[in-house]
């Protein structure tokens, strides 16, 4: 049996919660990336552009950190999307809120409405006015003491001022018992495809709860989301993104934004879930999607979804399609599932769980060079100029995906035909099947 080296991805602490809330376009996304650190949530002057509920780590001292929801702009009594359910669902599951007003238009109606309507929950807040850098917002600040916030911080979200200040006021109003001493990573899953293939539809079902926005309309997915997932006592970060499509087929500055971060999200994956749907068949797009995820060297299971619409013809078709995609990604796990009606979904984290054991496999030093002297054997090295290529040494440099140094009288080209055959015989003798191999050559 080959060792396998895989990490405990268990928490410390289950960190505390805070949402940003407020009327669209005061600043949210832009306060949400400030504080998490990294440009994550999409930023437009468009109202409407965050639809979702997205969620990431910040830091507000060494050692105190929480879980921050961005959500959509509220806007009470008018929501023919349903884009409030989101924000009540991120309020109620927060232990601290973060109403954001505009400083610089001063206090408005629609933001005594937002107040009014999530004051019942009666969580914990503080009145956050942004723009601080102007001179109107540095006026209007005291206005805002009418919403009866006790706490109130002004900031300006876009150059980090008085951002110090918020996050030491967060860190008193934190429960005690819930902050965190520090969290271990988790294991990082991104949901990907084309749009309108069911990748919301499927991270809602294995989440058990209405996670993100799901329509028929393609597009309606445009900011990554982050979301927890325990499963078999291991934790798991999925990643949903908006749908990936070719760039000429791309509308509106917003999607082409979301487009590129969902290419960014596979970079933040461990393993991908590429979705398609079975109904359309495999497509060049699903191809370029399963392109990028291998070249990014990341494992991948493919999760062919709606499969409860196929005609006994159009499955027949996907089956004469599929080797396609298997070869490219070297026979990956493919589950047959249907997202809407939950079918086989409970065997997709199997699935994830024995390519991530597989991603991180971690050979010795001896196992390494029995493997590549057993392959040389079998297939003797081609020669170049009347010498073959021979190897001298080899050693497991990194996992995730397996990386092998290999030191020989000369290197060998990437499309090299006998770099392929030592690839695949690695494959096939540690069952690595739909796992990227790397092998860096070396002329000593």
């Amino acid at each position: 049996m080959n060792s396998i080296n895989l990490s405990t991805n268990k928490a410390t602490a289950t960190p505390s919660t805070v949402a940003i809330i407020g009327r669209p376009n005061v600043g949210k996304s832009t306060l949400f990336n400030r504080l998490v650190g990294r440009r994550q949530a999409i930023v437009h002057d468009l109202p409407g552009v965050t639809r979702d509920r997205i969620s990431g780590r910040a830091d507000l001292t060494d050692d105190i950190s929480v879980e921050l929801i961005d959500t959509g702009g509220l806007v009470p009594g008018d929501d023919p999307l349903g884009l409030g359910d989101q924000v009540f669902l991120a309020i109620e599951s927060s232990d601290v809120l973060l109403l954001l007003v505009d400083g610089k238009e001063g206090l408005v109606a629609a933001d005594e409405k937002v107040w009014a309507t999530v004051r019942r929950y009666g969580k914990p807040a503080v009145l956050v006015v942004n723009k601080s850098d102007t001179l109107a917002a540095q006026a209007n600040f005291s206005d805002f003491y009418r919403l009866g916030v006790a706490h109130q911080q002004l900031v300006s979200a876009e150059h980090g001022r008085g951002i110090a200040e918020l996050c030491e006021l967060l860190a008193e109003l934190l429960p005690t018992e819930a902050q965190p001493d520090g969290a271990t990573e988790s294991s990082a899953l991104a949901i990907v495809g084309r749009p309108n293939v069911g990748k919301s539809s499927l991270l809602n079902h294995l989440l058990g709860e209405t996670r993100v926005l799901v329509s028929p309309r393609a597009g309606t997915t445009r900011d990554p989301v982050d979301s927890l997932l325990e499963w078999n006592e291991q934790s798991y970060r999925l990643i949903d993104t908006a749908g990936i499509r070719r760039r000429s087929q791309v509308s509106g500055v917003a999607e082409q934004v979301a487009v590129m971060f969902a290419r960014r999200q596979m970079e933040r994956a461990d393993v991908v879930v590429l979705v398609v749907d079975a109904a359309a068949g495999i497509t060049t797009g699903d191809m370029s999607i399963a392109g990028l995820a291998w070249e990014l060297g990341r494992g991948v299971v493919v999760a062919l979804n709606k499969w409860d619409l196929l005609t006994p013809e159009s499955r027949q078709d996907l089956e004469d399609d599929w080797p396609r995609l298997a070869e490219l990604l070297s026979a990956p796990p493919r589950i047959n599932i249907s997202a809407l009606t939950g079918r086989r979904i409970d065997r997709l984290m199997p699935s994830v769980e024995t390519i991530l054991e597989r991603w991180r496999i971690q050979l010795s030093t001896s196992e390494v060079n029995r493997l590549f002297e057993r392959a040389v054997q079998a297939h003797h090295p081609p020669q170049h100029r009347g010498r073959p290529w021979k190897l001298y040494y080899a050693t497991q440099v990194a996992t995730g995906p397996p990386t092998f140094m290999l030191f020989a009288n000369r290197t060998l080209e990437r499309s090299d035909t006998y770099r392929r055959y030592l690839e695949n015989r690695l494959r096939t003798e540690l069952d690595l099947a739909g796992i990227p191999i790397r092998l860096v050559i070396r002329k000593r």
